[in-house]
């Protein structure tokens, strides 16, 4: 299984971005999906995650109400599109797939600053 995590950039506060990441090796219709960041010098930590159908998304409490997590399974891409940008948004974020209970694969990652 491959994670392709696109669209970072940078950006300036309150602006907006969309976050993409595409599976391939298996299909990722049928596995959760999640977003994480990871900030320089901070520990990992989830952003959001959507089910297998898409019917069900969850986010923490930073960011919920700012991005926004969809998924397009006949593309195998899940999307992250965030909102009302935050200089506390900068990070590297990493997209991964669920496989029962633990996320079993990452993508590289893909930088988002946001400036002030």
């Amino acid at each position: 299984v491959q994670l392709q995590a696109s669209g970072g950039g940078l950006v300036q506060a309150g602006d907006s971005l969309r976050l993409s990441c595409a599976a391939s090796g298996r299909s990722a219709s049928t596995y959760a999906m999640g977003w994480f960041r990871q900030a320089p010098g901070k520990e990992r930590e989830f952003v959001g995650g959507i089910n297998w159908s898409g019917i069900n998304t969850y986010y923490s409490d930073s960011v919920k109400g700012r991005f926004t997590i969809s998924r397009d399974n006949a593309k195998n891409t899940v999307y992250l599109q965030m909102n009302s940008l935050k200089p506390e948004d900068t990070a590297v974020y990493y997209c991964a797939q669920g496989d029962g209970s633990t996320w079993r694969y990452w993508g590289q990652g893909t930088q988002v600053t946001v400036s002030s």
